[in-house]
């Protein structure tokens, strides 16, 4: 230092610089613990004290009321709000919230979701098919695969089989076609030839589809029903051939088109709503002579959209292109249980479905262009009285399904668009997971961007100081 300061003094200057400050780290370290700990002793000591307080408090007003008058008091309440949605329906509707998928422009009118509710399929006008993946998707709701499987043929039905690892695509050429999960080919279904005037003599459909579905309980068998006047099963190992033959007749013994088919929830029975506005019906092994048969469903002329059993078995809701919605109990098929009018259908697919607890039944009302909401309407199975609807958007509603298991609701309209209703406390997963996922994520981010710029700034300012607690981050 003598050196130093000498040679400064020959050279004309007082020193070599600025000097750095130094700082005694164990003695800051030991500051900091104590005012850690003095600060903990206060805390300590202001909860006692509002401990004191409050018992002071609950001396004053009186002994608690005991445990067990709260719990049974909690529980009456509890059960009393149980029966209460137990006994009406229209609280398990799940329409709290929605998802709106853009499937395109132009009318949805196939929609299929898979046993486990990870997958949805729609299908339109537009000839594409498109599959939306819930688990894996994100804010933009794209789905994450398109294609034409049928090329320039509208399509008309979807469905996921039993497993769910095929799906049936029914469009409007004669030959339907099975995909697997992500959209390739597994079988196609052979034409029958058009010259041929016994359509049982034929290995195929002639004419255009008009629906199709899944066995409930054979896992490779399927159904289709053509403007050949046949319903056909077939079996997923061989497309080369049918199966068997159904061919619905009109009183006079003539040929008649079905326009949609499905089985009993057993699968020992076919059903078909034909054109001429019967419903038939026949043994799955018997395809003869039908064994429930009713002539007057519907008004003759008008296409039958869709049929559907109810959960139980025993009861089958039609809906007609009448504008009707009929209720029918097969062991008496004379004449219809209940009848629901006023119900616009403009369109050959759409829907009618149970409730999973079989107590409600849905349909979705059509709509001209600019001529209001096309609707989603709940009906009471017991009373027949429309006891809820949804407006759904400015257009017709032609597809819905509702999800036994998941308890959402998915709906296809005319305007290209796919909705989805779900409550986050009645329904499950999937659907809503998705966002769910996303928007924790998405908050974890920004907690996790606001401590490091909370961090930032002290750090810069402590800089600014001239002082840095690079112990404190390393502890």
């Amino acid at each position: 230092m003598n050196d130093d300061g000498e040679i400064a003094s020959v050279m004309g200057f007082s020193g070599f610089g600025k000097k750095a400050r130094t700082f005694d780290l164990e003695a800051i370290f030991e500051q900091t613990r104590r005012t850690a700990i003095e600060r903990s002793q206060q805390v300590l000591g202001n909860s006692s004290d509002s401990g004191s307080d409050s018992d002071s408090d609950s001396e004053l007003i009186g002994p608690p009321l005991p445990p067990t008058a709260h719990s049974d008091e909690d529980d009456d309440d509890d059960g009393e709000a149980q029966d209460d949605d137990d006994d009406n329906p229209v609280k398990k509707i799940p329409d709290t919230h929605e998802i709106t998928l853009q499937h395109g422009t132009k009318t949805v009118s196939a929609l299929a979701l898979d046993p486990s509710g990870a997958r949805l399929v729609t299908g339109g006008y537009d000839y594409d098919v498109r599959f939306w993946d819930f688990a894996g998707m994100d804010q933009a709701v794209q789905a994450f695969r398109s294609l034409q499987p049928c090329e320039c043929h509208q399509i008309t039905s979807l469905q996921y089989s039993n497993t769910g690892d095929v799906i049936l695509v029914v469009s409007g050429n004669a030959q339907a076609k099975v995909l697997d999960r992500d959209g390739f080919n597994v079988m196609e279904c052979v034409k029958g030839d058009q010259y041929i005037v016994d359509m049982a003599k034929t290995k195929g459909h002639t004419a255009m589809l008009n629906n199709g579905c899944w066995h409930p309980k054979i896992k490779e068998e399927f159904m289709t029903c053509s403007n050949d006047g046949t319903v056909r099963t077939w079996d997923l190992s061989s497309g080369k051939k049918h199966k068997s033959v159904f061919k619905p007749r009109s009183f006079q013994g003539k040929k008649v088109v079905p326009t949609c088919c499905t089985y009993s929830r057993d699968g020992k029975l076919i059903a078909a709503g034909c054109q001429d506005g019967t419903i038939q019906i026949w043994d799955r092994n018997l395809s003869v002579h039908t064994k429930f048969h009713c002539r007057q469903a519907h008004i003759p002329g008008s296409d039958t959209s869709c049929i559907a059993f109810s959960y139980d078995g025993v009861t089958l809701a039609s809906r007609g292109g009448d504008d009707t919605l009929k209720l029918w109990d097969i062991r008496n098929f004379k004449k219809p249980v209940n009848v629901a009018t006023g119900l616009n259908n403009y369109f050959t697919m759409t829907d009618c479905c149970f409730s999973p607890d079989d107590r409600l039944l849905v349909t979705g009302t059509s709509v001209k262009k600019d001529g209001g909401n096309g609707k989603l309407a709940f009906f009471d199975r017991a009373s027949f009285q429309k006891v809820y609807e949804i407006e759904v958007t400015n257009a017709s509603v032609v597809r819905c399904l509702w999800h036994p298991k998941l308890n959402q609701i998915m709906v296809g309209t005319s305007n290209g668009l796919a909705k989805v209703y779900y409550d986050p406390v009645k329904s499950h997963r999937y659907a809503w997971c998705c966002f769910t996922f996303f928007v924790f994520h998405s908050l974890k981010y920004l907690a996790a961007m606001t401590y490091n710029y909370i961090a930032y700034e002290y750090y810069v300012n402590e800089i600014k100081q001239g002082f840095r607690l690079d112990f404190l981050f390393s502890i």
